[in-house]
């Protein structure tokens, strides 16, 4: 069971990193690109470090696929958080239909 779990907590937490490595500094539009970039990358460095070790255990009990799957479900769910409450921007009616509509299709690849 370890090796289901394990996984999915280490994308938990490697989305966490590169959901803010893409968009925090959407409230620092002032701050040079550069800078931007360059902070940007050592955050999507922790996210590497946990992200790779989530697929090599993740492997193991998951396809690829269903390993990939669990990653864009993790990565939304994550996001619409981030969005929320870093940003203040809640999800409208459209974006939950939009990601229920994903989530059905991850339905479909755990489904075999």
């Amino acid at each position: 069971m370890q090796n289901h779990l394990l996984p999915v907590a280490l994308l938990v937490a490697s989305n966490v990193f590169m959901t803010f490595a893409w968009y925090w500094h959407l409230k620092f539009r002032t701050m040079p690109i550069l800078t931007v970039i360059l902070i940007s990358w050592g955050i999507a460095l922790a996210e590497y470090m946990l992200a790779v070790p989530a697929n090599r255990i993740g492997y193991q009990v998951y396809t690829a696929a269903q390993l990939k799957t669990i990653q864009e479900v993790i990565t939304l769910t994550v996001f619409v958080g981030f969005s929320a409450f870093y940003l203040g921007q809640g999800p409208t009616w459209n974006t939950l239909i939009g990601f229920s509509l994903i989530a059905l299709g991850a339905y479909f690849v755990f489904r075999g």
